[in-house]
């Protein structure tokens, strides 16, 4: 990776870190589902109307359901059921043990011992955690996260193959600059076509199960921290976080790109610290440091596609 995409995936994972503590100020104007839809909604308006859409086909509406309505509606169930921001940001990132079981099982790629081991060390964190539910991890908040991750795991194997194989046609005819630029445009336009998907599911579920909360009260009452928490949501997390996370993609190997994720724990349970006023427990740590240790483990030799772009 260039030092701009180093600099680029630091970014990115800050953002996402520091995003938990601004989806707990969200929710607390909003119920989840509505809060999502509202999320993709931004997401989507108006830059659908301006940015060519990528092709329909599979892949997208996997991106769009795995990494926008399952992992965000399931992610903000858990933090409104009592999740804490700070362990939501840890948990979550049980996606990349499920990734390496997705490239295994879907793409072929190769599962070393030490890959094995982090995903065994992994799940020793996900133990203390599920022996300490109740509290900041109530147990449907649990399951909501792991349910999240799954969908993020789906998702991000359909981002790789999405963004790289419109790179590829891209390749053929345009200079590497000009590529470069059509690439970070691809990527921005799978973020706000898979928005508009999801927009359109989670409204229509809000619609079923929050129906009492569509009335205008809702939104003439909300707080101001609120609707700037769903502006940072909405405009650097979503397009700017996501934009440039499929970008990476589509320009390195995902193996390259992938630990960064490691960094959105440590982002989020720090900031949840200092903002909302989060308690640190041993277990808390004890969980952090299993996981974390299991995920660098399971980050050795991945990889989501043997022909993407090396850099």
């Amino acid at each position: 990776m260039t030092p701009l995409h180093i600099t680029l995936a630091i970014l990115i994972t800050f953002i996402w870190g520091v995003n938990f503590t601004f989806i707990a100020c969200a929710l607390e104007s909003f119920p989840p589902l509505m809060l999502t839809a509202l999320r993709f909604f931004f997401t989507a308006m108006p830059l659908v109307l301006f940015l060519k859409p990528p092709k329909f086909n599979r892949t997208l509406f996997i991106y769009a359901i795995g990494t926008f309505v399952m992992q965000y509606a399931f992610v903000f169930t858990a933090i409104h059921l009592g999740a804490s921001a700070g362990l939501t940001a840890l948990l979550l990132q049980v996606q990349i043990f499920i990734t390496v079981l997705l490239a295994y099982v879907i793409l072929g790629e190769a599962v070393s011992r030490i890959q094995i081991i982090g995903m065994l060390i992994g799940v020793l964190g996900l133990g203390v955690i599920a022996l300490n539910l109740g509290g900041d991890m109530p147990l449907v908040g649990f399951i909501c996260i792991l349910i999240a991750a799954i969908g993020w795991s789906f998702g991000n194997i359909a981002s790789k193959q999405a963004s790289t194989q419109q790179s590829s046609r891209m390749s053929t005819a345009l200079s590497a600059n000009r590529n470069n630029k059509a690439s970070a445009l691809s990527a921005l336009s799978l973020v706000v076509w898979g928005g508009l998907i999801a927009c359109v599911i989670l409204t229509l579920t809000s619609l079923l199960f929050e129906a009492e909360a569509w009335h205008l009260a809702t939104f003439t009452q909300a707080s101001l921290k609120s609707w700037l928490s769903l502006g940072f949501i909405v405009y650097i997390s979503t397009l700017i976080g996501f934009g440039l996370w499929a970008h990476l993609l589509s320009q390195n190997i995902a193996s390259k790109v992938m630990p960064f994720a490691l960094l959105v724990p440590v982002f989020g349970m720090t900031t949840s610290v200092l903002f909302i006023g989060e308690v640190v427990t041993w277990w808390k740590m004890l969980a952090m440091i299993l996981i974390l240790s299991g995920l660098i483990l399971a980050n050795v030799k991945i990889g989501l596609g043997r022909k993407a772009v090396r850099n």
